[in-house]
């Protein structure tokens, strides 16, 4: 039986050249014993006609500007699919807009957002559309796609609506068994601060953008995760527990206490090496042209959990200047892990605070380079790659 069954589906479509594609999805969900509901925008109806879509099963909701139609089907619906997400509609989507029956849906409905994004490959990549795709996975929305592949303009790149059978089956995995379903993820992100005195501390550069992309699409796979965050200010991605905490130590105690059902490992946090060795009361006052501090180690949460037996599929990263990948290749040996993703932090446009990255993943047999993207798409990539390595068994 398809977890679909009796769900009901709100399925918005945009005006792209990819509304085509809709009634197959229709089709498919209405084969599930999915309810589904479609709204229309306005340029939608320039390539999908609203027959097409009730002659699969559809119910086309029109909205006459009577009645509360739009906190109806807020309040109906179980999921709210966008497809195709144009960019313009992930543009407004991010910015709350609510001028018509599809974005006042979004905004009143307490049902999970999953978006579709369909546009040629170089809006796909425009900075403003990555911002807007950034702001939406922060407030828990949930992407499927861009494939890969032809387009109707005739570029060749990302930007292509996934086919409605992977729609469905991202769809299936909110209610069923997800490749990592019963999987227990601890992933840990952001900075660490070290306090010095009342008032100042150590800390780093790092935003935790690229630990929450990797908590969300772990979670969207079907694991059960836990996220343990130092201090940023980003929003906890949708179904995914964290703790927050500030230090080193703290977050090695967190991490500890997981460990007992813990089947996959990320360190993607950027873990103090060094804290003050005292931690004044008063603030320091600036008295000489001189300070001396002493630091005494932290402790190394990863080699930690590397040396649990048994132990869980561990994962490190590794931010590096110079010889990104000889260093990197040294970690993961020297700490005994499963993977290692290095990143340089000496390129600009790539790795700390920004919303791109580029990688190299390594694990004991092979190196391989990916080109930058943003760090939501490299999380996605870097999720497949742990899925094919994985060993399948979970904790009880």
């Amino acid at each position: 039986m398809s977890p679909l069954r009796g769900r009901h589906v709100v399925l918005g479509i945009t005006g792209g050249v990819a509304a085509y594609k809709t009634p197959e999805l229709v089709r498919r969900l209405r084969t599930a014993e999915a309810t589904v509901r479609v709204v229309l925008s306005r340029s939608a109806r320039q390539f999908v006609a609203a027959g097409a879509l009730a002659a699969v099963g559809a119910d086309v909701v029109e909205d006459h500007g009577l009645g509360m139609v739009h906190i109806d089907l807020a309040r109906w619906a179980d999921v709210v699919v966008i497809a195709p997400a144009t960019a313009h509609a992930l543009s407004r989507l991010a910015a709350g807009a609510a001028d018509d029956l599809l974005t006042t849906v979004c905004l009143a409905t307490e049902a999970p957002l999953c978006v579709a994004p369909a546009m040629n490959r170089v809006m796909w990549m425009n900075p403003a559309t990555r911002a807007n795709c950034a702001v939406l996975e922060g407030r828990g929305v949930r992407f499927v796609g861009p494939d890969e592949g032809a387009q109707a303009c005739g570029d060749n790149g990302p930007g292509r609506m996934s086919e409605p059978g992977e729609i469905l089956g991202m769809l299936e995995r909110l209610w069923g068994a997800g490749p990592l379903h019963g999987i227990n993820t601890v992933v840990t992100a952001g900075p660490t601060y070290e306090a010095l005195d009342p008032a100042r501390g150590f800390t780093n550069r790092s935003s935790g953008k690229m630990g929450y992309a990797l908590a969300a699409a772990l979670a969207n796979q079907g694991a059960a995760v836990t996220l343990i965050s130092g201090p940023t200010a980003l929003p906890a991605p949708a179904g995914v527990r964290r703790i927050a905490v500030t230090s080193a130590r703290q977050m090695r105690d967190a991490v500890w206490a997981c460990r007992g059902a813990m089947d996959l490992f990320v360190a993607a946090a950027a873990v103090a090496d060094y804290r003050p060795q005292t931690v004044l009361a008063d603030k320091l006052k600036k008295d000489a042209d001189t300070l001396t501090v002493t630091l005494v180690r932290n402790p190394d949460i990863l080699a930690e959990v590397a040396a649990l037996t048994p132990r869980p599929f561990t994962v490190g990263f590794a931010a590096e200047t110079g010889d990104v990948e000889t260093k990197a290749r040294a970690k993961r040996a020297r700490k005994g892990i499963d993977l290692i993703v290095a990143n340089p932090i000496d390129e600009a446009g790539v790795g700390f605070a920004g919303d791109d990255n580029r990688v190299i993943l390594i694990d004991k047999d092979h190196a391989g380079a990916w080109a930058a993207a943003p760090k939501t798409e490299i999380a996605r990539a870097l999720v497949r790659e742990i899925i094919k390595r994985l060993p399948r068994t979970a904790s009880p």
